[in-house]
């Protein structure tokens, strides 16, 4: 060392600083995605309003789980002549070619909010590669209230288009029937408009939220990137 500081200061600051903006990374970059993902500020505030007026309780003792209590997969509900899965691709997929009966969705590409993926939909053996999801899972409902609803209103909550997204088949899988507090979407980016939508389903009917799934809901939102 020749007066100053020790030959070794520059190499520790540029280590130090190097460790920072690394940290930093992620954060950017989730907040870079969320903003794919904008949510009004008024929205968010209904949310947090909504998450905070939900019934916290821990898992009650439910009969086992069975889908057919849900009534028949993909009822034609709003008897507009197309199922269910038909009507939320047509929804939410582009370029879309329907068959000859206008409801049959053959062709169509997803822009995966699960995981920011492009997913090509060609209906034949990899149909799978899209599926619909509940964003609030059925067996997650069901162990939070629905078991206490009549048939008729579990049919209807099966095949509600706001509890209904279509996503990457791989990411669905993935998530099964787990609550936010086991599942959130790959990309960091939708978290926020994930939550809200689950928060939004969950107040809609009623239905409770353990503690976990409440903090990790909460947790969510702060992630939000919001418009005036």
């Amino acid at each position: 060392m020749r007066g100053g500081w020790p030959w070794w200061t520059g190499w520790a600051v540029v280590l130090v600083l190097a460790l920072v903006v690394g940290l930093g990374v992620p954060v950017v970059l989730r907040e870079r995605a969320a903003a794919r993902w904008p949510v009004t500020a008024a929205d968010l505030a209904d949310g947090r309003t909504a998450l905070a007026a939900l019934v916290v309780g821990t898992p009650r003792h439910v009969p086992p789980y069975d889908r057919a209590r849900f009534g028949t997969a993909w009822a034609d509900v709003d008897r507009n002549g197309c199922s269910t899965r038909d009507d939320v691709l047509r929804r939410d997929l582009t370029a879309v070619r329907l068959d000859t009966d206008g409801c049959t969705v053959l062709t169509g590409v997803l822009d995966d909010p699960y995981t920011a993926q492009v997913v090509e939909f060609r209906r034949g053996p990899g149909s799978a590669d899209v599926q619909v999801d509940h964003v609030v899972a059925l067996a997650d409902a069901w162990a939070a209230g629905a078991d206490a609803w009549d048939p008729p209103a579990r049919e209807r909550f099966a095949n509600d288009p706001a509890n209904l997204l279509a996503v990457d088949g791989r990411a669905n899988q993935d998530k099964g029937a787990a609550d936010a507090s086991d599942w959130l979407p790959p990309d960091p980016g939708y978290a926020c408009v994930y939550a809200l939508r689950q928060i939004r389903v969950k107040s809609a009917y009623a239905l409770r939220v353990t503690p976990p799934e409440r903090d990790a809901l909460s947790q969510a939102l702060t992630t939000c990137h919001t418009t005036p």
